[in-house]
């Protein structure tokens, strides 16, 4: 028997899995057939199954590897001087500014929709990725980076939600001005993340003057 290099191995099934990423981008999650795929990786529906033993196999390898890549982002985000201007930049370049991105977030919740088999792949990618949010959202209160009063479960919802409607604005609208939406996605995040600054308490002279002028 032949032995396996692991190496090859692994770069052959990244090879495969950027050719089923084109596909899907082109052709959506349903349009895309196997035969596709093969014709972009340029080798016969025989060798696939080597690596993959179906489409649905493809895609959740792809749902794997975008969890991994996610959940060192925000150990990445953590690790910046302002967590939340690191959180906004990586939803800039993620999404606002990635149209793979916005594809393909709008495919698979279209396809999940309509979808049984599909759907939960998706739900479970939800899952792993609130729970990464979760746990990101409660090291961040730690440190006094984002608001301890905000529920994690709750704002890591919202959060998805954000990122969805950020992959969604420039479909809906091409021709939207992207840095001054970046501006107002930045206000927004501040606003809802940051702690509130507490009033300080009044000085003995300011205090005393306000005894005074309420006498």
């Amino acid at each position: 028997m032949r032995k396996v290099d692991p190496v090859k191995h692994e770069q052959k099934r990244l090879e495969i899995l950027q050719a089923a990423l084109a596909c899907f981008v082109k052709d959506g999650f349903h349009g895309a057939s196997t035969t596709d795929i093969c014709a972009e990786a340029k080798i016969s529906p025989g060798h696939l199954y080597h690596y993959f033993r179906s489409k649905e196999a493809m895609i959740q390898a792809l749902v794997e590897r975008n969890l991994s890549h996610a959940a060192g982002r925000l150990e990445a985000i953590l690790a910046a001087p302002d967590v939340i201007e690191a959180l906004v930049q990586e939803l800039e370049s993620t999404s606002i500014h990635q149209p793979q991105a916005q594809v393909l977030s709008a495919e698979a919740l279209a396809e999940a929709c309509r979808n049984p088999g599909f759907a939960p792949i998706v739900h479970a990618q939800g899952r792993a990725m609130r729970a990464l949010l979760v746990d990101f959202l409660i090291k961040a209160q730690r440190r006094g980076e984002v608001d301890a009063s905000l529920d994690p479960e709750a704002t890591a919802n919202i959060l998805l939600v954000i990122v969805d409607g950020a992959r969604a604005l420039p479909i809906r609208n091409p021709s939207v001005d992207l840095k001054r939406s970046s501006e107002h996605l930045r206000l927004m995040l501040t606003r809802f993340l940051r702690p509130s600054i507490e009033r300080p308490p009044p000085t003995t002279a300011a205090a005393e003057a306000d005894r005074v002028s309420c006498d």
